[in-house]
C-alpha cells in the first residue's frame, strides 16, 4: 500500500480534501496530513470539514511518501511560498511520484517551478497563471500527464479521485518490481 501526503493549509475547499482523503483511505492506503507545522487545526472554507496536521513540513521526508494530494481553496495560496513545501513536491516529482492537484492546487506547482512544459488543468480563473508559468492549460475534468493528475473544481472530484488512485496504484506496482 502507498503512503500519501495531503498538503494542507487553512481555508481549504472542504470536499476537495474530504472526498479524496476518504477514498484513498478506503483503498487501504496510509494518509498523512502535512502542514506548515504539526498539530495545527485547519478549517475548510465551507465550514463542513476540519483536520489537524499530523506532520509539519520541516519533518516530512519525501522519500517516505509515494504520492501527494494538493486540495484547492485558499490552502495552496497559504503553502505555495514555503521553501520546504516547494522542495517536498520537487523531490516527489524528481522521483516521478504521483502529485495530484485540484482547483487552486496547481498554484503550488507553479511556485515550485514544476508547471513549465506540463499539460495541466485548474480552477478556470487561474488558467492565465498556468499559461504564464509555461504550462499548457486545458479545460477538462481531469488531466493526467506522467505523474501529475489535475482537475478543475469540486464537480470534477469523481474523475480526480479515479485517476489519482490509478496513478498511485501504478506507482505501487512499479515500486514492488
Amino acid at each position: 500500500m502507498a503512503k500519501v501526503a495531503f498538503l494542507l493549509g487553512p481555508q481549504f475547499e472542504d470536499s476537495e480534501m474530504q472526498a479524496p482523503y476518504e477514498a484513498i483511505r478506503a483503498e487501504g492506503h496510509e494518509t498523512v496530513i502535512i502542514g506548515l507545522k504539526a498539530g495545527e487545526k485547519l478549517e475548510g472554507k465551507q465550514g463542513k470539514a476540519s483536520y489537524t496536521t499530523e506532520l509539519g513540513i520541516a519533518d516530512a521526508k519525501p522519500e517516505q511518501f509515494d504520492a501527494a494530494v494538493i486540495p484547492g481553496g485558499s490552502s495552496p495560496e497559504a503553502l505555495r511560498n514555503d521553501p520546504a513545501i516547494q522542495s517536498f513536491v520537487q523531490r516527489l516529482d524528481e522521483e516521478k511520484k504521483t502529485i495530484a492537484a485540484i482547483c487552486h492546487g496547481p498554484q503550488l506547482l507553479i511556485s515550485a517551478g514544476l508547471a513549465k512544459g506540463r499539460t495541466l488543468t485548474c480552477y478556470p480563473p487561474l488558467r492565465d497563471d498556468l499559461a504564464n508559468a509555461g504550462a499548457n492549460y486545458v479545460d477538462q475534468e481531469v488531466v493526467v500527464e506522467g505523474n501529475f493528475v489535475s482537475s478543475r473544481t469540486p464537480k470534477d472530484e469523481p474523475a480526480f479521485i479515479r485517476e489519482t488512485l490509478k496513478s498511485i496504484e501504478k506507482r505501487v506496482k512499479q515500486a514492488s518490481r
